[in-house]
């Protein structure tokens, strides 16, 4: 009977099994995302959630859209974020807006974008600056995304001519990795598989 508890008391005190490590999933060439499928070797439902929004922060953090959300007044241009030249502040003067300059396609001759809609995110979408996790925090915030829910996010991200621009802004702006298509593919997936966010 001793034996029998000294055997009970050394199992029970055995140390539980480790974690299971991380999936490493091989990062996309640059300029490339990943599809979605290369998710699926994560078993884990948040952790493959998170991993496919750290994809999408990818394009959501290039250049190409934080220019356009910055955390001030003044929308930003180039790779280096460089402060608008001409100085313009966010609404303008009656003289400035910014469709006096930025029309419904890029300018090519003059090196001016645009596309249809063409204007700065509100401040709470401001994303110059922040991590994947604030940044996915802030899209799933309906008092910080423009009262949009997760589906109306996705519509967004998929269909809207501003978003587009992002892989045609001309001259010599480097473009967001991959496509509209293959964003709109891993939020898609990203909802699905609960909308979770990667650490702030």
């Amino acid at each position: 009977m001793r034996r029998l508890l000294v055997l009970a008391l050394a199992c029970s005190s055995a140390a539980p099994p480790p974690p299971a490590a991380p999936v490493a999933i091989a990062p996309a060439a640059p300029g490339k995302l990943l599809p979605v499928s290369a998710f699926d070797v994560i078993a884990d439902r948040e952790a493959r959630s998170r991993a496919i929004f750290a994809e999408i922060s990818r394009v959501l953090m290039s250049p190409r859209c934080v220019n356009c959300h910055p955390t001030d007044d003044s929308p930003r241009q180039r790779d280096a974020h460089e402060l608008h030249d001409p100085p313009v502040v966010r609404g303008g003067v009656p003289a400035m807006q910014c469709e006096t300059c930025h029309q419904d396609k890029n300018a090519e001759l003059a090196r001016v974008p645009g596309a249809p809609g063409w204007k700065l995110a509100p401040l709470t979408m401001a994303w110059l600056g922040k991590s994947a996790g604030q940044i996915c925090e802030q899209i799933k915030d309906s008092s910080r995304n423009g009262a949009r829910s997760l589906a109306q996010i996705h519509e967004h991200l998929a269909h809207d001519a501003l978003v587009a621009w992002g892989w045609a802004p001309g001259a010599d702006r480097t473009p967001a990795p991959g496509s509209q298509r293959e964003l709109a593919d891993l939020a898609g997936a990203w909802i699905d598989s609960g909308a979770e966010c990667p650490p702030p």
